[in-house]
């Protein structure tokens, strides 16, 4: 693949071979928000597990700008894509459209996360002229080497008008997120809900650990048998949802010695034996529950795993909010509510990029209105 270069200047913006071979320190001062799915360690850890790589249709293609010392002065988490899976952001639509019309949408540009529906920053930069610099260069990319398109999944609030400068096509979505409100206690949050809410979560939290004993078990609690029953879990629920699971098992050893500090595990026992539990990784305002599965069908012990359990957590420790993942209405009786999620695409056909952006601001305007509607099926007393 050809280097880019950032057509208002002589900045050439490199393609390193993966984030692994780049200097971790140098990665993360980039990451100032030190949003952990665009830490190094955990970009890393994905490629040496082999979770993206060689047969993932996830290969890395990082693309970078050094200052004139040779120091990182931007960072794209980037990867070339030869299918849609594991994004989060649909597309196949456009993919099938595009491919019909007798183009070739395969392989794409991916800035993003992998495996991770989590709003953070795809920009890694000193400043915002580097940031555009990226951003051209991922343009140049695309179009030197004859791709169809780049796109931007999950992209933070505030770096949304850097993309809009850049012309990017922006695209909306909704998730469902927990905010702590200086809540003292889990009965303190439970207070704010309507009375019919607050009973049915307690009736289900009741239920959940009436027939489970849960821990919550952190950085070097979490010894190698933990992991191999989380394992089952997670790949319980990876065959169910996509097939095959996205993470390979050495993923999650890889992480247990290079994000321990991050990782927070609520683990259901019955009878002494795990039976289900959902990871998460701690930021530095919020809990990211990412990954949840089971081998018991008992009743409820999803929410009090991925919903409540964090809920305590996160009051208990002063967190903003937590982050529960993609998708799921059923959140919002849970006290998660709507929040809008952004990516952003450049496509390098000028008529299919006409289609695709008349086809997003019908969409927004449809998320808009769906957000509405649900805002008004919030769990929170009126008035």
């Amino acid at each position: 693949m050809a280097e880019g270069e950032a057509p208002d200047d002589a900045v050439i913006a490199q393609i390193a071979e993966s984030v692994s071979a780049l200097d971790a320190g140098q990665w993360d001062a980039l990451n100032c928000a030190a949003n952990p799915f665009v830490g190094h360690a955990f970009l890393a850890a994905l490629e040496e597990s082999g979770s993206v790589g060689t047969g993932t249709g996830w290969s890395p293609a990082p693309i970078v700008i050094r200052d004139a010392d040779g120091q990182l002065a931007g960072a794209l988490p980037a990867y070339l894509k030869s299918h849609s899976q594991g994004e989060y952001v649909f597309d196949h639509a456009w993919a099938d459209a595009y491919e019909r019309a007798g183009g070739r949408y395969y392989p794409k540009l991916q800035i993003a996360a992998p495996f991770s529906p989590v709003p953070g920053p795809r920009l890694l930069a000193r400043d915002d002229e580097t940031a555009l610099k990226l951003l051209r260069a991922a343009e140049s990319v695309v179009l030197q080497n004859g791709l169809s398109s780049a796109h931007a999944t999950f992209v933070d609030t505030a770096q949304l008008d850097l993309f809009r400068k850049a012309g990017w096509l922006i695209r909306s979505g909704t998730q469902f997120h927990w905010s702590n409100d200086g809540y003292a206690s889990f009965d303190d949050f439970l207070a704010t809900l309507a009375s019919r809410k607050r009973r049915a979560i307690r009736k289900e939290r009741a239920g959940a650990q009436s027939a489970v004993d849960i821990e919550i078990l952190r950085g070097d609690q979490i010894r190698p048998e933990h992991w191999d029953a989380f394992w089952i879990f997670y790949q319980d629920t990876g065959a169910r949802k996509w097939g095959r699971p996205y993470l390979t098992r050495a993923f999650f050893d890889v992480i247990a010695e290079s994000m321990r500090d991050s990782i927070v595990l609520f683990l259901a026992h019955q009878g002494g034996r795990p039976v289900a539990g959902a990871l998460n990784l701690l930021g530095p305002d919020c809990l990211y529950g990412r990954y949840w599965g089971c081998t018991e069908d008992i009743p409820f012990l999803h929410f009090e795993l991925c919903y409540y359990q964090a809920i305590d957590f996160a009051i208990a420790h002063g967190l903003a909010r937590v982050e529960a993942g993609a998708q799921g209405e059923h959140k919002l009786a849970r006290g998660y509510l709507p929040v809008t999620t952004w990516s952003a695409h450049f496509i390098a056909d000028p008529g299919f990029r006409s289609a695709v952006d008349d086809f997003l601001i019908r969409e927004r305007r449809a998320v808009e209105r769906e957000q509405e509607f649900l805002g008004e099926l919030g769990p929170f007393k009126r008035g």
